[in-house]
């Protein structure tokens, strides 16, 4: 997600507040769409896949309540609850149907962006209590074990922080100046042997890994099927 620019949608009959977000976010370098009510929010997300949702609670129509509820049942976006300000029946309410966040109005908009990126940063971690796979092997985060080919191999700590962060981003080319601040290993020698030795574990063969890959000059990657 951090490779690309995260398409906001804001809904809010107030015309103030549509354009305050719409021009203060686009300044953050996110994409923003408004609508005004929840039919035209319908619309465009019919059309359009959208990062994080917006919502004034108090709109003309079906309300905040009432959308945030048939929106989760259809798709899992976040969604931030504008809410009257000191109303916290609602405020509990709307995390009850299924909102990601609140905030009350009036607010800071830098308020609102640091929910905005909180939200992303929630949405971006990995869950650890899944398994992952990594072609034929079988991760467990939790257990701190790596199963290849009916062998099952332990993890050390150093190993489990690189492995989340590389399963966070899949595809991203990490430096050994990366791999060693995640890990708190400072020789770059020390960095080239855990990879080594995470290779063994998730590689059925590790003279010509498919996975976990050394990109000359750069660093290493983990690809994902």
């Amino acid at each position: 997600m951090e490779n690309k620019k995260l398409h906001i949608l804001v809904v809010d009959d107030d015309d103030r507040i549509r354009d305050l977000l719409k021009d203060y976010l686009s300044k953050n370098n996110y994409i923003i769409s408004t609508a005004e009510n929840a039919q035209e929010a319908k619309r465009k997300l019919e059309l359009i896949k959208f990062d994080i949702l917006i919502l004034d609670v108090m709109m003309p129509g079906q309300n905040g309540f009432e959308f945030t509820k048939e929106i989760k049942k259809k798709l899992n976006i976040p969604i931030i609850l504008l809410t009257a300000k000191g109303e916290v029946e609602n405020r509990i309410k709307g995390l009850e149907i299924g909102a990601d966040d609140y905030i009350g109005k009036p607010f800071e908009p830098k308020e609102l962006l640091l929910r905005v990126k909180n939200i992303i940063k929630n949405k971006n971690r990995l869950d650890e209590s899944l398994q992952h796979s990594v072609g034929q092997a079988i991760i467990n985060l939790n257990k701190m074990t790596v199963k290849l080919n009916q062998k099952v191999r332990k993890i050390n700590n150093s190993e489990k922080k690189v492995l989340i962060e590389m399963l966070s981003k899949p595809g991203k080319t990490f430096s050994r100046e990366e791999i060693g601040k995640i890990s708190g290993i400072n020789q770059e020698r020390s960095i080239d042997v855990m990879i080594t030795r995470l290779r063994q574990k998730l590689e059925a063969n590790t003279k010509n890994p498919k996975y976990l890959q050394t990109i000359r000059g750069k660093g290493y990657v983990l690809w994902l099927e």
